[in-house]
């Protein structure tokens, strides 16, 4: 148990919330939250498209801000809290994307991809550690490979120069006894710190955060009121009254942090996450929690029932990324409902 370990708080709030709200995060909506985080006193702050730098597209929704101008917006109100920004190559360029963002002074660039294709996130990394900036490996829907597989990715980041490894549970899938294997195979396999991201489909993303925490993890990601995919994230001010009760050393101040998620709550009102049949199912199904809502609105489309779009995911195994095959499975449980009726 890692209790006398500073616990590094990765306040993801105006990043995975953006999936919660299409992307449509709005200037002063980042600018009001960014200097709640800041006087919060989270390590760090991520921004931008749910699905991170270079993303904004028809297919996974296009962004209300540009990149630059939704880090510039942070930027502005951040001191001691430092700017950090998501990476999935394939979305996110060097050139286009990452050089830009390094030029504006982002500090941590969390790079990630499926859990068993780190081979992808070399450049990616490389490249960011050249530039003398932090550089982290993620590694996302990591419910979907065995313990020995994930050091092994995990490996590689370092390798590739990662100071971090991060393993998000992307469909809020994980059970704390999970965490407990895959975070604690990773604390005593690398040499660099362990983080692990929560969702709370299954109602567990502080429980499991508390049980990454116990297998050694020394970074823990959450957002503001659960403000996030799915049924959400570990909300900050939830995890900041736990650590507090804990004795968990940390730079953050719990009653900046209720703070903070009081204004979301005014901020986000509109979109934040409420655990329902879908949530669940997406839970249980393993599937990205940011699904949730184009398989409601591909459900409602072809008249079928979300719960079996969820379940074939689930059943091809779908990552992030994948939104097209959504209308197809939507598509095809039609013509078979259709079929069954005539």
């Amino acid at each position: 148990m890692t209790s006398k370990a500073l616990i590094v708080v990765c306040d993801v709030t105006l990043r995975d919330g953006a999936h919660a709200c299409g992307h449509q995060l709005s200037a002063a909506q980042i600018s009001s939250y960014s200097s709640a985080a800041e006087s919060a006193g989270f390590d760090y702050l991520e921004v931008g498209h749910g699905n991170g730098l270079g993303a904004s597209s028809l297919q996974v929704g296009q962004a209300l801000l540009s990149d630059k101008e939704m880090l510039r917006l942070a930027l502005a109100s951040l001191s001691r809290t430092r700017l950090s920004c998501h990476v999935i190559p394939g979305f996110a360029t060097i050139a286009r994307d990452i050089d830009p963002a390094l030029e504006m002074g982002v500090a941590l660039f969390r790079v990630g991809c499926h859990c068993t294709e780190a081979d992808i996130t070399q450049r990616h990394i490389s490249h960011v550690r050249a530039a003398g900036r932090q550089a982290w490996g993620v590694l996302m829907m990591s419910h979907m490979a065995p313990a020995d597989v994930l050091l092994d990715e995990a490996k590689k980041m370092q390798s590739y120069g990662a100071e971090g490894v991060v393993l998000m549970d992307s469909a809020g899938a994980f059970l704390p006894e999970d965490v407990a294997v895959k975070v604690g195979a990773l604390t005593r396999g690398l040499e660099v710190p362990v983080g692990f991201h929560a969702h709370d489909n299954l109602g567990l993303a502080i429980g499991n955060s508390l049980a990454a925490i116990d297998a050694g993890a020394t970074i823990i990601d959450g957002t503001a009121k659960g403000f996030g995919a799915g049924a959400g994230n570990a909300p900050l001010e939830q995890l900041a009254a736990v650590m507090h009760r804990r004795g968990l050393a940390a730079s953050v101040d719990l009653h900046r942090a209720i703070e903070a998620a009081d204004l979301a709550g005014d901020l986000f009102a509109r979109y934040l996450p409420v655990a329902n049949s879908i949530t669940l199912a997406s839970g249980l199904a393993g599937v990205f929690s940011g699904f949730a809502k184009p398989v409601q609105r591909a459900a409602a489309e072809y008249g079928v029932n979300p719960l079996d779009i969820l379940a074939e995911l689930g059943q091809r195994k779908v990552v992030a990324g994948q939104e097209d095959l959504i209308v197809e499975v939507a598509s095809q449980l039609a013509d078979t409902k259709k079929r069954g009726n005539s």
